[in-house]
């Protein structure tokens, strides 16, 4: 076998060739390498103008805050399930619910727990 020597190609890769022009990607505000078909994405308000709603008709203003309200009896039922939920777990852990620690007791007070914590996401 002979030894490459140190001015010698082999063993080495080949060595790239500059590319002529540059970038090989075109800058972010430049229109090169864009086709003239391309629409620039749409931006600014969310709503449409008012004009523009009139004539849409699948627009639905929204419930006025006056009309949308809970009924009387949510906040208390809301509170009562919260404050019922954490009474059975605390219940369970200090050993006075009857019947001695269950774990029924646990799930009962989670469930009380989350129904109070989803009506209250509800509650106007």
């Amino acid at each position: 076998m002979a030894k490459a020597h140190a001015g010698s190609d082999e063993g080495t890769s080949p060595k790239k060739k500059a590319t002529p022009g540059g970038r090989a990607t075109p800058h972010a505000g430049s229109d090169e390498g864009t086709s003239p078909k391309k629409k620039p994405a749409r931006a600014g308000r969310a709503t449409p103008p008012k004009e523009t709603r009139e004539l849409n008709k699948r627009y639905t203003a929204p419930i006025p805050k006056s009309v949308r309200h809970s009924p009387r009896w949510y906040g208390p039922l809301l509170l009562v399930l919260l404050v019922a939920g954490l009474l059975l777990i605390v219940g369970n852990y200090v050993g006075i619910m009857p019947g001695g620690t269950s774990n029924w007791y646990l799930i009962g007070g989670l469930v009380g727990i989350v129904a109070g914590a989803m009506m209250a996401t509800q509650y106007h």
